[in-house]
């Protein structure tokens, strides 16, 4: 099914989702990766508070090329989900509603996105320089000293996404392949 999301992500509207759905995301989604994720779980540990919302965020695994003249954003390509893996539970508690990226994600994680009701999204790889069209804004917000994977608060307008994990469990990656092996 196709569905078309507004940010931010309220808990119904993660529910509506089933794994295999076609999505377009519209609004503002924030992007973090490995060394941002870090330091934010750092902060949390030191009695810090968070530089952006968590509760019905959207986070996207990606550190973006530099931006060609006229352009908010270069190449905007999902990174591997699976290093950020450690860190999401911790921010689903807080209220991180969905993560889009590329790969599978581990136990823990597929867990969190069941017990916080939220969504894993995956976005093309080596899609970059089309994703990026679909950014119409993009400003460092936090963490500008880590270069590409600073945090950045992105403006998007119809950015496609598949839903992987849905807030049920089911998982893209599992059932696909049972499909597949099963023609």
């Amino acid at each position: 099914m196709n569905q078309t999301l507004t940010m931010p992500l309220t808990k119904e509207a993660a529910a509506g989702l089933t794994a295999g759905d076609y999505v377009t995301i519209s609004g503002v989604i924030y992007t973090a990766r490995d060394a941002a994720h870090k330091r934010m779980i750092e902060t949390l540990e030191a009695g810090g508070e968070l530089p952006i919302p968590m509760e019905g965020t959207v986070l996207y695994y990606m550190g973006p090329s530099p931006a060609r003249n006229g352009r908010p954003i270069g190449s905007a390509g999902p990174t591997t989900a699976s290093r950020m893996d450690r860190y999401a539970p911790k921010l689903m508690e807080l209220g991180l509603a969905g993560m889009i990226a590329k790969g599978k994600r581990n136990q823990e994680v597929q867990d969190a996105i069941v017990k916080n009701g939220a969504v894993y999204f995956a976005a093309v790889g080596g899609a970059g320089a089309l994703l990026s069209q679909r950014i119409k804004k993009a400003e460092v917000v936090a963490y500008e000293d880590l270069g590409a994977e600073a945090i950045r608060k992105l403006l998007v307008e119809d950015f496609p996404v598949i839903v992987v994990i849905d807030s049920k469990g089911n998982n893209l990656y599992e059932t696909a392949v049972k499909e597949y092996q099963s023609q």
